[in-house]
């Protein structure tokens, strides 16, 4: 097994703005409406997010491996969630998603079958659905 770390840092400014510095840098936010000045998308559309675009990801991965001309894969993806319960309304139920939609497109010189077993391989190799799917150890640490 190959194993990295990944690092990353986030800096929360005034309001609920985010500061994000990986790779790249980007902002997250609030809707004004909620408090923020609308800067970036809310943490919740940017785990949403990572969803589809780690499908579109591996299966540019995989078509590459397997030399499948690929011409797009466009996802939409659909959360449930129970914002009572993220906003302290309620003690019941859960602060996460209940449930994680995505509708996938691929357009490929592929049968229907072919589709869904590349699917499936791209459902079993994507790291954001599979830290959804399965438990992952959180550890904060404070340092200071």
């Amino acid at each position: 097994m190959t194993k990295s770390t990944m690092t990353l840092s986030v800096e929360m400014k005034e309001t609920f703005k985010t500061e994000v510095n990986c790779s790249h840098q980007f902002v997250i936010d609030q809707p004004k409406a909620a408090g923020g000045n609308n800067e970036g998308p809310n943490p919740l559309e940017v785990y949403l997010s990572s969803l589809p675009a780690c499908i579109c990801a591996i299966g540019r991965i995989i078509a590459k491996q397997r030399r499948i001309n690929l011409r797009s894969i466009d996802v939409k993806v659909e959360g449930d969630i129970d914002k009572d319960f993220l906003l302290g309304k309620t003690t019941e139920g859960r602060a996460g998603f209940t449930e994680i939609r995505t509708f996938v497109d691929i357009d490929a010189d592929m049968t229907e079958e072919e589709k869904r077993a590349y699917l499936k391989e791209i459902e079993i190799r994507c790291p954001i659905a599979d830290n959804t799917t399965n438990p992952t150890k959180i550890k904060p640490i404070l340092i200071n």
